[in-house]
Order: C-alpha cells, then structure tokens, then sequence
C-alpha cells in the first residue's frame, strides 16, 4: 500500500454530536409567575366539550407565544417550538384581544406597578407611530392628478 493512501486516524476528521437539545439555557419567561398569578383568572380554560376533542393548550404557554410575537415582531409561522403551535397562539390571541382581556390584564399589571412605585409617569410617553398626521397638515389635501416623474 502507498503512503498517500494510508490515512491515519490523527487526520480523520472528528465526529462532532450534533446539537439537538436546542439552546442549553432556556429563556426567561416574558411572564412572571407573580404577574401570572395577577391576571391568570382571566384566562380560565373553557369547560372541556361533552363531545370530545383535545384538551386545550395551557394558557400561560400561548400568552408567552402570543407576548414573544409582538415582542419580536416576527410572523406566527416563526414561532420557536418552545411555543404552541403558532395557529393556537394565533387563535388564543384573536379570543382575548376580541374579549378585550390583554387589556384588562394589561390595567390589572400596570395598577400593580403603580402601586410599588415602579412606574415614573413623568417619563411617560405616547406612540404616534400609527397616527394618520401626514407631514404636518391639518386639513385633507387632495393630491394633484399631474405629477412628476419618477426618477426611476
């Protein structure tokens, strides 16, 4: 045998286990256990049906689903797996915005802030992100028929 085709093991390359367990620490829940405890009568699970069906998912996992996508901003279908799936935190959160119970919970965790003096309302401020003002005017200007050309 060759000496170019002796492969020694010092050369083999290394089998390396692949990751499959995920991340090695799991994320800290957007909830805690003592705002879950606050506002968890809110989200009492519907008596189960007399004709059958899955049990539904806790509701504290589909909160955590449903404060993970407006946190991030991504889509439902990127829900991580640590998740519900993302159509029933979809549906869970299509319920309760309709039931207005975010809202209430949300009264319910900012009433508890405000009284251990957590909140600073002199640095308060309001969002205008989606407000309808456009530049400045305040009267509804119609737009003229003739424009200018594009660059493009």
């Amino acid at each position: 045998m060759s000496p170019c085709l002796q492969v020694t093991l010092s050369m083999w390359p290394r089998r390396r286990r692949p990751n499959t367990t995920g991340s090695r620490t799991a994320p800290k829940p957007f909830v805690t256990d003592v705002q879950w405890n606050l506002i968890k009568d809110l989200f009492e699970p519907p008596e189960p049906s007399p004709e059958g069906g899955r049990p539904r998912v806790d509701s504290r996992q589909c909160m955590e689903g449903v404060l993970w996508v407006l946190k991030t901003g991504a889509r439902w279908q990127d829900l991580p797996e640590r998740y519900p799936s993302f159509a029933t935190c979809w549906r869970r959160h299509k319920e309760w915005t309709e039931a207005g119970l975010l809202v209430h919970a949300w009264e319910r965790l900012v009433k508890l802030m405000d009284r251990r003096k957590l909140l600073d309302w002199s640095q308060a401020m309001g969002d205008g992100t989606f407000s309808p003002a456009k530049k400045g005017v305040l009267r509804l200007v119609r737009p003229r028929k003739e424009k200018e050309q594009s660059s493009c």
